[in-house]
């Protein structure tokens, strides 16, 4: 079953329905014990940085995410969901879960914030399960004022441009993330969505 975490921020049963559409079986939680069990693991986001990592932190929902993590199964972040992956944010400059190196900021001043609407993939790196199917130049909806430059550049698998080129979709081993909304990017985020759920299934 997929898990996709409640911590109170942001859209999840809109993530939810795509997946019970889709025909994959997937439940909002918030027990680390739960999130742990998962076969794969969602964490979307709409909102800040540092209330996301405190909510987590209240729920004592850090440890569990680290557990899931480094446990090998699938996991995806959406949005905040991949940007509390990394290090530290400009965004009230709080600490992230520390997953990858690197850190998270804010665009420039000569564009307008938050970046909202849909924006075009350049895809730089071939061969991701996530992105079967899905082609260079494919368009997804962003909403967002900050983004992730992560250390190591070999985990970015495709790019966005707003005023300049910024990390759009990373993958590490088991962890896949995305700084658009899939589930607000139409057919082309359904099958996003249904190629996670398809490497679930192939893990569990």
């Amino acid at each position: 079953m997929i898990k996709i975490v409640d911590y109170g921020m942001g859209n999840l049963r809109s993530v939810q329905k795509a997946f019970e559409f889709l025909g994959y079986e997937a439940g909002l939680s918030s027990s680390g014990d739960e999130l742990l069990s998962a076969d794969g693991l969602v964490l979307p986001g709409v909102g800040a940085f540092k209330k996301a990592m405190e909510n987590l932190r209240r729920q004592g929902l850090v440890s569990p995410l680290r557990s899931f993590l480094s446990s090998g199964k699938p996991f995806l972040g959406i949005c905040l969901g991949l940007q509390i992956l990394f290090e530290r944010s400009e965004e009230g400059g709080d600490e992230g879960l520390s997953i990858i190196r690197g850190r998270v900021i804010r665009f420039g001043e000569g564009v307008k914030t938050p970046h909202i609407g849909w924006n075009s993939l350049k895809i730089r790196r071939g061969g991701c399960p996530l992105m079967e199917g899905i082609d260079d130049g494919s368009y997804f909806y962003f909403v967002h004022s900050y983004y992730v430059v992560p250390e190591d550049e070999d985990i970015v698998v495709a790019t966005s441009d707003y005023g300049s080129e910024f990390a759009a979709v990373i993958w590490l081993d088991n962890i896949y993330a995305v700084q658009f909304h899939p589930e607000k990017s139409q057919r082309l985020g359904l099958k996003l969505l249904d190629n996670f759920g398809r490497i679930v299934r192939r893990c569990s």
